[in-house]
C-alpha cells in the first residue's frame, strides 16, 4: 500500500444563525456568521495545499434546511475546488442534514460521494486500496445503532467508517445513532471517522475512533480551538492523528477573583491583567470572552451597581490589549465583605435586610415567574443569548446593590 493523508471533518454546520449577536452589535454579527464559511475555505485550502487523498466530513454539513440556495452554493463552490484539485470528498448527512431536513439541492461534482440513508454502502478507492463505509441519517432522529448495519471489514484494504452519532454519549448533544467502542471496534476497520459531538475526543487508538469537533465554535457553550484532523496513513495502518485549527471566531471564558481588590479600579486592573494572554491569540482571529468575576470584595457594590458601565469598561479594557477581542458577556458574581455593626450603628441594617429577602424562598418564586414571562416576550434567539434564568442571582446582586446606592446610608 501506497503512503497517504486525508483530513477529517464533521459539523460544519453551514448557515448557523446567530440573530441573537446581531441585536448587540451587527458588524460583529456579520463577522461571525462568515467565520464558519472561512472556516471551511481554510479546510479547502490546507486539503490541496497537502495534497491530502481525501477529505472526510461525518455529517452536518449544513445546520438546518436553506432558506435559498446561497449556503448549497458556497459548499458547491467548495467542493468544486477540491475536485479540481483531484481530492475527492466523501461524506454522510446528520441529524441537522438529514434527508428528510434539507428540502433543496445542487448538482455537487462527481467527485463527491453521500453515502446513502436506507442502507450502509461501501466506495472503494482502488488506487490506494481504501474502503470507506457509511450510512447518512434519513430523518433528524435516528434512534437505531447504525454501526451495527455497517460490512465487515475488507481484508487488506484500509477499512474507514464515517458515522455520525453519540457513541457513548455526550451530555450537550442529544442521543442519536446510539453505539459503544466496541461496536465500532468489532467492525474491524482501521480508523472510524465520526461526527456529532462538538469537541474533540479520541475514543480509541486501537483501532482510532476520533470525533474532530466541530469546524467553527457557535457559542460560549463551544469555547477552545475547533478544526479538523489530519490522518497520516502508511502501510495499510494509521501512522498519526493531528489537529488542525481551523476556526476564525475563538470562545473562551476567564474567571477572575477579586477577594485582593479594594475599589472597582483595582478590579478592573485585574480584569483586564487576566485578559492579556489573549492578545496573542486575537492576533490571528475574533477572541469571545465571557468574564466571571468571584470573590468577596469592597468592590462589589460598585461592580453590581452599574453593570453597564463596568461592562464598557471591560470592553475598552479588552480592546486596549487587542481590537479583536470582544467580551461575550459579564458574569458578576462578587460577594460584599461582612463587616460588624458598632454598637452605635444603625438599629436596621438595610443590606443584612435585603440578603434575607433574596433567600426568602417565596420572593425568589415570584422574582422567578417574572423573569420568564418577560423571557417569554423576547425572541427566541435574544432571549437564549440573555439566559434570564441563569443571571438570576446576578440580577438579585444588581438590584440589590441599587437599593443600597439609593439609601446612601450605613450598610455592611
Amino acid at each position: 500500500m501506497t503512503a497517504f493523508s486525508f483530513i477529517h471533518a464533521a459539523d460544519l454546520h453551514l448557515g448557523s444563525p446567530l440573530s441573537g449577536l446581531a441585536a448587540r452589535d451587527a458588524d460583529l454579527a456579520r463577522r461571525l456568521a462568515s467565520a464558519g464559511r472561512q472556516a471551511f475555505e481554510d479546510l479547502v485550502s490546507r486539503a490541496i495545499e497537502r495534497a491530502v487523498a481525501f477529505v472526510v466530513v461525518a455529517g452536518d454539513v449544513y445546520d438546518g434546511d436553506w432558506t435559498d440556495t446561497t449556503i448549497g452554493l458556497f459548499f458547491a463552490r467548495q467542493v468544486a475546488r477540491l475536485d479540481r484539485a483531484g481530492i475527492s470528498t466523501v461524506l454522510v448527512r446528520g441529524n441537522h442534514d438529514a434527508e428528510s431536513v434539507i428540502s433543496r439541492a445542487i448538482t455537487l461534482p462527481p467527485s463527491v460521494h453521500i453515502f446513502p440513508s436506507n442502507r450502509a454502502g461501501t466506495l472503494r478507492l482502488d488506487g490506494l486500496r481504501v474502503a470507506l463505509h457509511g450510512r447518512s441519517f434519513q430523518s433528524r432522529a435516528v434512534e437505531e445503532n447504525l454501526s451495527l448495519t455497517y460490512p465487515a471489514a475488507l481484508p487488506g484494504w484500509f477499512n474507514l467508517g464515517i458515522l455520525h452519532t453519540s457513541c457513548t454519549g455526550h451530555a450537550a448533544h442529544e442521543t442519536y445513532a446510539p453505539c459503544s467502542v466496541s461496536d465500532l471496534t468489532a467492525r474491524g476497520y482501521d480508523y472510524w471517522a465520526l461526527g456529532h459531538i462538538h469537541e474533540y475526543a479520541e475514543l480509541s487508538r486501537d483501532p482510532w475512533i476520533v470525533f474532530p469537533g466541530n469546524l467553527q465554535g457557535r457559542s460560549v457553550r463551544e469555547c477552545g480551538e475547533k478544526g479538523a484532523v489530519v490522518v497520516e496513513v502508511a502501510d495499510g495502518r494509521v501512522t498519526g492523528v493531528t489537529r488542525l485549527a481551523l476556526d476564525r471566531a475563538r470562545f473562551e471564558q476567564i474567571s477572575v477573583d477579586l477577594a485582593d481588590a479594594a475599589d472597582l479600579r483595582a478590579a478592573l486592573e485585574a480584569v483586564e491583567g487576566a485578559l492579556r494572554p489573549l492578545a496573542a491569540l486575537a492576533a490571528t482571529r475574533l477572541v469571545l470572552v465571557r468574564v466571571h468575576l468571584t470573590g468577596v470584595t469592597p468592590a462589589h457594590d460598585a461592580l453590581s451597581s452599574d453593570r453597564d458601565a463596568v461592562t464598557a469598561e471591560i470592553q475598552a479594557a479588552a480592546h486596549r490589549l487587542h481590537e479583536d477581542i470582544w467580551l461575550e458577556r459579564l458574569k458578576i458574581e462578587t460577594h460584599r465583605p461582612r463587616v460588624a455593626l458598632e454598637p452605635s450603628g444603625p438599629a436596621i441594617d438595610p443590606a443584612a435586610l435585603l440578603a434575607d429577602l433574596d433567600r426568602d424562598p417565596e420572593f425568589r418564586a415570584r422574582a422567578r415567574a417574572i423573569l420568564a414571562e418577560i423571557g417569554s416576550r423576547m425572541p427566541a434567539a435574544v432571549a437564549a443569548e440573555a439566559d434570564l434564568e441563569a443571571e438570576f442571582d446576578a440580577l438579585c446582586a444588581e438590584a440589590e446593590a441599587l437599593i443600597l446606592g439609593r439609601l446612601g446610608g450605613r450598610h455592611c
